[in-house]
């Protein structure tokens, strides 16, 4: 691993893991607002990054994955958070914005990282003394609306458990609704099985990714401290 991309790792690990953090958060206090207390109880209400970890969804699977892959897949995620629909006060409307919740904390954060990406350029070039820092800032910032933004659209897939399915299968006649729900037990493997074998299929459904990262970088790119 050569020096570039051992710093890429260093900066994208933390960004990362503030963005699943930062997506839990959100459904956390969602459902709390929409009457559920049962993440709060879990202390799951908090950006502390541990009560969110878990141990094969956010180590051991990821890893794995990035050692038989040779560091070109990896799929992984934070805790789920806990939350009780029996608890909302109208249970279909409660539950789809508990659902859209999370990714739309990773919009408002990927949103929120270009922004800082200019203020931080326009600062360092006020400043040049402060140029490296504000522009490895800068660096973790482009991560930071690349990975959220991914996060948007990847939650937002039509496969159960992902947020999107939530949000689907209360507009399902209740039937196929109850049918649809159950291939949640299932979706952790097929979400792995498209990352290997479904390449093509993940790069039409995530297609909107690139744009949106370049329409939220082209604006403020010029502000760049260092070349990006």
């Amino acid at each position: 691993m050569d020096q570039s991309t051992l710093t890429n790792v260093l900066l994208t690990i933390p960004v990362l893991l503030f963005a699943l953090v930062a997506h839990e958060w959100a459904h956390a206090f969602a459902a709390l607002k929409q009457g559920d207390p049962t993440a709060l109880e879990a202390g799951r209400l908090t950006f502390n990054p541990i009560k969110h970890i878990d141990p094969f969804m956010t180590i051991i699977l990821p890893a794995v994955m990035l050692i038989s892959s040779h560091g070109t897949i990896a799929l992984g995620g934070a805790k789920p958070c806990p939350v009780n629909p029996a608890n909302f006060r109208n249970f279909k409307r409660g539950d789809i914005i508990v659902s859209l919740a999370g990714v739309t904390m990773n919009l408002a954060l990927a949103i929120l990282s270009a922004i800082l990406f200019l203020v931080f350029g326009l600062v360092g070039q006020q400043l040049p003394a402060t140029t490296s820092v504000f522009a490895l800032l800068q660096q973790m910032l482009q991560i930071s609306v690349l990975y959220n933004v991914l996060l948007f659209f990847f939650n937002l897939l039509p496969l159960p458990p992902l947020d999107g399915s939530h949000v689907i299968a209360h507009f399902l006649p209740p039937a196929v609704a109850v049918h649809y729900t159950r291939i949640s037990r299932y979706g952790i493997l097929i979400l792995v099985g498209l990352l290997y074998f479904g390449g093509n299929v993940l790069n039409v459904l995530l297609s909107p990714v690139g744009l949106v990262v370049r329409a939220l970088m082209h604006p403020v790119l010029p502000f760049a401290l260092a070349s990006m």
